[in-house]
């Protein structure tokens, strides 16, 4: 497995947990992040061994707190586009990745660091987590895809005020208006919670996960039809040896044992 200079990769029984190191920084994300984390995405997507991804932050104090405003801050109406468009690309290759993917969350997930959450299937928080958009307060707006995912995840009314006020919400609010899916207690019953959910996940058939992702993600977009993904996905499974066993593992009143064929 490649080292990287701000991510810290391990693999540990098909789960690859990615975590970003820079807590000096508050895990902040610059280009160096951006590009280790395409390339730690391109080794889960071509690694057999690799069933799914947990993203984290080191530290205590953050999950990822934004994009690096030195960077920011040098931006010009000229490359500031080619900027966001890196940003929309990777966390694009994330949302539609066709293996599972968790945020576990701690600490603050604000700008980047919550495009970043956005763009993983789950969120799983701890009770210290905070999220926001505060990208007004610089004089922009998000630009990791932040105004469109924040609008499908939480409602359009709801988005606005948040990204027009520059609020932080808690985690339980966030669990509250559908922004993530679990709240723990604390840091480490965070990451044991992902983990649960994670291999939960591991166990069903590899193929069908990842059709259920690319359906899901049909249904929020402009390009398909969605229900005719479906019903390709639907089909494209029916073809597979996981639905074979799957059947007749059911009639047979045993457990399935997939192979992702």
């Amino acid at each position: 497995m490649e080292t990287y200079n701000t991510l810290i990769l391990d693999l540990d029984d098909r789960i690859l947990t990615i975590t970003l190191n820079r807590p000096q920084a508050l895990n902040a994300l610059n280009s160096e992040v951006l590009a280790e984390l395409k390339a730690a995405f391109e080794y889960a997507y071509d690694s057999p061994e690799v069933g799914g991804v947990i993203i984290t932050g080191s530290g205590e104090k953050a999950f990822a707190a934004g994009a690096d405003i030195k960077e920011i801050a040098e931006l010009n109406e000229l490359n500031a586009r080619k900027f966001a468009e890196r940003g929309q690309e990777l966390f694009a290759t994330i949302e539609e990745f066709e293996k599972p993917v968790i945020a576990a969350v701690h600490g603050y997930a604000l700008g980047g660091g919550c495009e970043l959450a956005m763009a993983c299937h789950i969120r799983v928080a701890s009770a210290a987590a905070r999220f926001g958009q505060p990208e007004v307060n610089l004089g922009l707006i998000p630009g990791y895809g932040g105004t469109q995912r924040l609008t499908r995840l939480i409602g359009k009314g709801r988005a606005l005020e948040l990204m027009m006020t520059a609020d932080n919400i808690d985690a339980n609010e966030a669990w509250r208006i559908g922004l993530v899916n679990h709240v723990a207690d604390s840091q480490d019953e965070m990451m044991d919670q992902a983990v649960a959910i994670m291999r939960k996940i591991l166990s069903k058939a590899p193929l069908a996960i990842g059709m259920v992702i690319t359906s899901a993600n049909a249904a929020e977009s402009n390009k398909e039809d969605g229900y005719l993904v479906e019903a390709n996905s639907f089909a494209r499974c029916c073809g597979t040896q996981d639905f074979r066993e799957g059947t007749a593992a059911f009639l047979e009143k045993r457990q399935p044992v997939f192979k992702g064929q």
